[in-house]
């Protein structure tokens, strides 16, 4: 990710699930908030209800590669957080690439 860091501390995250925007879709749940600086921050999330370790670190990663390769496409300045349903175990990158821009859209963040 050339232009986004990663959310990694817990306050972080209550931060932006208190005071951000949440918007969802069959797969994934999207808060966006403003962070005041020029580069993105994002955090991805994915709890035990969606399946074993192997499971919920493989949708970690195809959430991660949506993200990275669709990058430029998004808004600066902001704090996403992406959390994963259950229904996204079973999916494949297409679908939960196209649930990432579908979110962007509904925010208003996808350029």
């Amino acid at each position: 990710m050339k232009f986004s860091e990663s959310l990694k501390k817990n306050h972080q995250f209550h931060s932006v699930y208190k005071s951000g925007k949440s918007y969802a879709n069959k797969y994934l749940v999207m808060y966006v908030k403003e962070n005041g600086t020029d580069s993105n921050r994002i955090g991805i999330s994915v709890s035990k209800k969606v399946g074993n370790s192997v499971v919920r670190h493989r949708v970690t990663r195809l959430v991660r590669e949506s993200y990275r390769l669709q990058e430029a496409v998004f808004n600066s300045g902001l704090d996403i957080v992406i959390v994963a349903r259950p229904n996204a175990a079973s999916v494949g990158y297409y679908e939960i690439e196209n649930a990432l821009l579908h979110l962007g859209k509904l925010h208003h963040i996808v350029l």
